[in-house]
């Protein structure tokens, strides 16, 4: 850590031993002023999170039931907005992430941003919300927007909320900002374990209280979503005025990744393959050595990230499982007996259900962990709490096929919803309460695992490539459940995922969801064994003296179309695809 010197005036009557002392006071106070500084950046990165997470949390906790009885929509059309949007909001970051990188200046696109997001929040709630003051004239008039206004204002007010918030995640709380180069695996296992906890706890009371405005008692709660972006907005001007933000390193893009891919597609190319000769690995055609563009090193460590691809294809299913609570869930809880002792209960508030289990699973992993390590012994693997993460999600989904069977089987009931009377099930909601409560303990169980074994089998430097490839296969998951919930309506015209659950068959939704899940937990178990091994993968740019490397070079121009069949004297490990 770097210290603060004195200067002395010349002619001044020092000691030795008071300079010395002096010297060590400085350094001391550099000290404390540099802790100080790194528990402001920390503080405020917390912040900047939980406020984003508080305004993305509380758009989709009542976007489903917003689309189906203000807009009009279809039940399968309100759980594809709101699967989109979530799959925006995931996929926003790693594009602004990429356009800071080539083209913008991180100041200007973090102003622009964060405008963005407040327009956003604060156009929602007055288009969702019924604040009829808003529309009064002088002459008591009301002047509401007209329904097709309303959905042009409601799906632009969608997407600059998600740029917004992709903006301001990219380039002030990224991943690498937290600075975890330095953590081995049991301090990585605990910070991801508490992240994750702090951000369902931030959930627990998005949806206990901005879910609160369902029944049209506390309006004005609708305020709190850009009440939060502008103490975001406000927090961000902060950082970037006291240059408290996160400027990662150079040397690693998202587009130079996928520039190597797309050099070795190329130089696989039968009219290339003479220039390369043969390789061990078809990545390695990319290379400067087999008449690439593509240094050694950053070539390997994209072949240390393809090398996670399985296990983030394996994801993709998951992600949409677990997104059925916010949409298919949400509309199964809608069409129940949500009265609990003459008090209607919001629709959202079952997602607490759901979030309990990860409120209580992870400081007992934590907790775990530590009695095993003080025994000696391991703590869980991550692969483990994967698959049974896994095998919870397809346990709820089958859970809540039964439900929505026995569901059918009450009598109809009347119950208001936002100004509209529904025809619902009679059956209390709390009945619903076991496939929340799976799906919670798979999150408990799978996020902190699936981010630690990326994180871990990155090398250093491309550790934020990873988390944005990540964010990625993401996005997919929830851009795909979106094409399967279409698909299926399709195909079985709209009987498996019916507007009036009374007369259709959601359940049959459930179990076809539940068998591809099965399958996918298959094929994760199949190649399960790629990633037991979670010693930290070395960082290829500081690795091999540059001796070496010439020497390397000299071998494989030896020969006009093949290379040595040897490993390189620096690489002791090699990945297997």
């Amino acid at each position: 850590m770097a210290t603060v010197g004195l200067d002395y005036p010349q002619g001044t009557d020092v000691n030795p031993s008071q300079r010395r002392g002096r010297k060590q006071g400085g350094g001391r106070r550099g000290a404390v002023r540099h802790s100080r500084k790194k528990v402001q950046i920390v503080l405020c990165l917390l912040l900047v999170e939980l406020c984003e997470r508080f305004t993305h949390f509380g758009i989709v906790c009542n976007m489903v039931l917003f689309c189906t009885l203000k807009l009009g929509c279809r039940n399968h059309q309100a759980a594809m907005v709101n699967l989109c949007f979530v799959g925006a909001n995931t996929l926003t970051p790693v594009l602004m992430g990429w356009l800071v990188d080539s083209c913008m200046k991180r100041t200007v696109l973090v102003y622009i941003c964060a405008l963005l997001h407040f327009t956003g929040t604060v156009t929602l709630p007055l288009v969702a919300f019924p604040f009829e003051d808003f529309y009064v004239d002088t002459q008591h008039n009301t002047h509401s927007p007209a329904a097709r206004e309303q959905v042009v204002l409601f799906y632009l007010a969608l997407v600059a909320a998600s740029v917004g918030s992709g903006g301001i995640r990219a380039i002030v709380c990224p991943f690498q900002a937290y600075q975890l180069q330095g953590f081995n695996l049991h301090q990585l296992r605990n910070f991801f374990n508490w992240f994750h906890w702090f951000s369902s706890l931030n959930s627990v009371f998005v949806f206990v209280s901005i879910a609160y405005i369902q029944q049209s008692i506390a309006k004005n709660l609708g305020y709190l979503i850009p009440f939060t972006s502008v103490l975001m907005t406000l927090i961000t001007i902060h950082m970037v005025q006291n240059r408290l933000i996160f400027r990662p390193k150079a040397g690693g893009s998202l587009m130079a990744t996928a520039g190597v891919v797309v050099t070795a597609l190329k130089m696989c190319c039968t009219k290339y393959r003479h220039v390369s000769g043969e390789v061990r690995d078809w990545l390695d055609r990319a290379k400067e050595n087999y008449g690439g563009c593509y240094s050694e090193a950053h070539v390997n460590n994209v072949k240390c990230l393809v090398r996670l691809i399985p296990l983030f294809a394996c994801h993709i299913l998951y992600r949409f499982c677990i997104l059925q609570i916010p949409s298919a869930y949400f509309i199964q809880t809608m069409h129940s007996n949500l009265n609990y002792r003459g008090f209607l209960l919001p629709v959202a508030a079952l997602n607490v259900v759901g979030l309990i289990p990860v409120l209580l699973i992870g400081p007992f992993l934590e907790c775990l962990g530590s009695y095993l390590l003080s025994l000696h012994r391991d703590p869980i693997s991550p692969l483990t709490q994967m698959v049974l993460g896994h095998l919870c999600a397809t346990l709820s989904l089958v859970v809540a096929g039964i439900s929505e069977v026995h569901r059918r089987n009450f009598l109809l009931v009347e119950q208001v919803l936002s100004g509209k009377v529904l025809l619902v099930s009679s059956m209390p909601c709390f009945q619903l309460s076991p496939q929340y409560l799976l799906l919670g303990v798979a999150e408990a169980l799978v996020m902190p695992a699936y981010t630690l074994i990326t994180f871990r089998l990155s090398p250093k430097s491309i550790q934020g490539i990873a988390m944005h490839f990540m964010a990625l296969f993401n996005c997919v998951g929830c851009f795909v459940g979106a094409i399967i919930i279409q698909g299926i309506y399709q195909v079985f015209g709209g009987q498996w995922f019916p507007d009036d659950l009374n007369n259709g068959n959601l359940d049959r939704f459930f179990f076809i969801v539940a068998a591809f899940m099965l399958l996918n937990l298959l094929a994760f178990w199949r190649i399960s064994h790629r990633y037991r091994d979670l010693r930290q993968e070395e960082d290829w740019c500081v690795k091999g003296s540059l001796l070496e490397k010439l020497i390397e070079h000299e071998k494989t121009l030896k020969f006009y179309d093949s290379v040595l069949e040897r490993s390189t004297p620096f690489c002791p490990v090699e990945v297997v695809l």
